[in-house]
């Protein structure tokens, strides 16, 4: 009887099991608010093109989705971008690093909130900072960075900046047999560490490019060197391609090679990056846009918000509010505070 007790409730438990992860399946993005457009949207979406009876149906190597990173996937507003923080704790806290005088300049400028703007001569610096580290080692570089304390939020780590409805998104796709690229702008090196929180291989990562060389090259072409035994891997200095704009669309053309069906960004340039995903698609296709729009919880900025909510409205994109669509940002334990000085 005490077996038969047992089993019964083994059973039971299996059941209740059963249905909690049937539960689960059915409610996708639990940190979205129940009836967000976009959640709605992106959901009936997945479901239609994953279905092999429906005409909406997408093969998995043709489901390809791809997601800007800063603003996107991941904070870009405390105080700014990630890698422009990167280079002025180079610049200005490694002391087994020899600033130059304009590195110097630029660096101390921006500590104290005066931000360049993108350009070429923000990227060459940039790259030049990092110049003759060794790949491994670079990475080592950025991993540390990840662990300090993120200004602006109480509890939370600056390689833990990441939007957790965005996140989940990810998730979703992935579960669904979707492949999801990330298309930065930043430096491609630098994104790798920062996105193991995604669960991607490095060759999902794409980002702006410097130069890499071997470590016996010295200035010979890399058309007249033979790597060596011996040799190692180091950063050569030199910018490549800020991946920006169209930019993204022609990286996209020559490194995935499909037409991604979903794209997610939150400015204006990585308007040519959603514009290629849902104009002239021969699969059902959607682009999507962050808009800025929480001044609670993140630093936003209501009239860049209200511009791209526009601008989605003008090109056929569907906007993504952070202030209404989502339950949190980065935890309900994240407590957002004044960036001091």
């Amino acid at each position: 009887m005490k077996r038969r007790h047992s089993q019964f409730l083994f059973c039971a438990m299996i059941a209740v099991g059963i249905a909690l992860l049937s539960g689960c399946a059915r409610r996708p993005l639990s940190l979205w608010n129940e009836g967000a457009p976009a959640k709605t949207a992106l959901v009936h979406y997945v479901k239609t093109v994953t279905k092999a009876s429906s005409p909406d149906f997408i093969p998995p190597k043709e489901r390809v989705a791809v997601f800007d990173l800063d603003g996107t996937l991941f904070l870009e507003t405390a105080p700014t971008y990630f890698d422009w923080l990167l280079f002025e704790h180079r610049v200005l806290d490694d002391p087994s690093y020899h600033a130059t005088d304009e590195q110097l300049v630029a660096a101390r400028a921006s500590r104290a909130g005066r931000f360049p703007k993108l350009d070429a001569e923000r990227e060459r610096m940039v790259s030049e900072a990092y110049k003759g580290m060794t790949i491994n080692d670079f990475d080592a570089f950025v991993r540390r960075f990840m662990q300090e304390p993120q200004p602006g939020f109480a509890g939370l780590r600056r390689g833990d900046a990441f939007y957790r409805p965005m996140v989940e998104v990810v998730d979703f796709l992935v579960r669904n047999g979707f492949t999801v690229y990330v298309i930065s702008g930043t430096d491609r090196l630098t994104v790798r560490p920062l996105v193991d929180a995604l669960h991607l291989p490095p060759c999902q990562v794409i980002g702006s490019d410097s130069t890499i060389v071997a470590s016996g090259q010295g200035e010979a072409d890399g058309l007249d060197y033979t790597f060596q035994n011996g040799d190692t891997l180091i950063l050569g200095g030199q910018n490549l391609v800020k991946n920006l704009q169209m930019n993204k669309v022609s990286i996209i053309a020559r490194e995935i090679g499909t037409q991604p069906v979903l794209a997610f960004g939150n400015s204006m340039t990585d308007a040519s990056m959603v514009n290629y995903a849902i104009c002239g698609n021969k699969h059902k296709a959607l682009g999507f846009m962050l808009l800025c729009d929480d001044l609670e919880r993140e630093y936003g900025n209501a009239a860049k918000a209200d511009k791209m909510r526009e601008a989605c409205s003008q090109y056929g994109w569907i906007p993504i509010s952070m202030r209404d669509d989502w339950k949190t940002i980065y935890g309900n334990d994240i407590i957002k505070q004044e960036i001091q000085p």
